[in-house]
């Protein structure tokens, strides 16, 4: 079975569009979502109702916690405190209950999921090996997903060794049928790894093989939107330089 694995939308229709459609041309039978379904973009109605239609999963991110109360502001910086303040103003009730029933992980399936990481489901950004080592340690799967960082990247540890890893370009390719595994497919809304395409993740359970992806998408629509919610300018600026 394949599925494609997302992450931090960040209310970007024009990006998770163009991805979904990608999505159904990669043969994936599921989309799974790792959170922040909202947060610096300036349609989070529609992303969210996106996700209530055709994720699969869909897990709480800490913008999204932002959005529903159950975070606070001041633990934001500026940009994202400013953003999560106008979605709460403008998004649909119906689309805030369906953030607030979220959980932050998911260890039902094959994987383990988690927005931003096994140790710290919430907050913890797995950006080095060290790091990456002790979430080898705590997590039950031997395969896990994890967003929140917006760099596309993976770490592993064969036995007997210490985890190394580092950021995945388009088109990688991976054999995860060994060792233990963490993956991240990137960003799909505000990537930071300097590609500004939308940043997803091919996952072929039948194979344990997994590809990086990315797809392009209108990027200038997005800035414009956010430009027209009179969102700060710089969340619209980053997005062409994947930043």
């Amino acid at each position: 079975m394949k599925v494609a694995i997302t992450s931090d939308i960040h209310g970007n229709r024009h990006a998770l569009e163009a991805v979904m459609d990608a999505v159904v041309a990669s043969g994936a039978v599921e989309m799974w979502c790792l959170g922040d379904v909202v947060g610096y973009g300036a349609d989070p109605d529609v992303c969210v109702e996106l996700m209530r239609e055709h994720a699969a999963i869909c897990l709480a991110g800490n913008h999204d916690l932002a959005v529903v109360g159950e975070l606070p502001l001041s633990e934001f910086s500026r940009g994202a405190s400013l953003a999560a303040q106008w979605t709460m103003e403008v998004m649909d009730p119906a689309n805030i209950s369906y953030l607030q029933s979220l959980p932050t992980s998911n260890l039902q399936e094959v994987i383990g999921l988690y927005h931003a990481s096994p140790r710290d489901p919430v907050w913890e950004y797995v950006l080095s090996a060290l790091l990456a080592q002790l979430c080898l340690d705590a997590q039950d799967h031997r395969v896990c997903a994890v967003g929140h960082s917006h760099v596309a990247l993976s770490f592993s540890r064969q036995d007997g060794s210490l985890a190394t890893g580092q950021p995945r370009r388009a088109g990688t390719e991976l054999d995860l049928g060994s060792g233990e595994w963490l993956i991240n497919p990137g960003s799909v809304g505000q990537p930071r790894d300097g590609d500004p395409r939308a940043a997803w993740l091919l996952l072929d359970l039948d194979d344990w093989r997994v590809t990086y992806m990315r797809t392009r998408y209108d990027v200038a629509g997005a800035a414009s939107a956010i430009r027209a919610a009179r969102l700060p300018d710089s969340l619209a600026e980053r997005l062409g330089y994947g930043q």
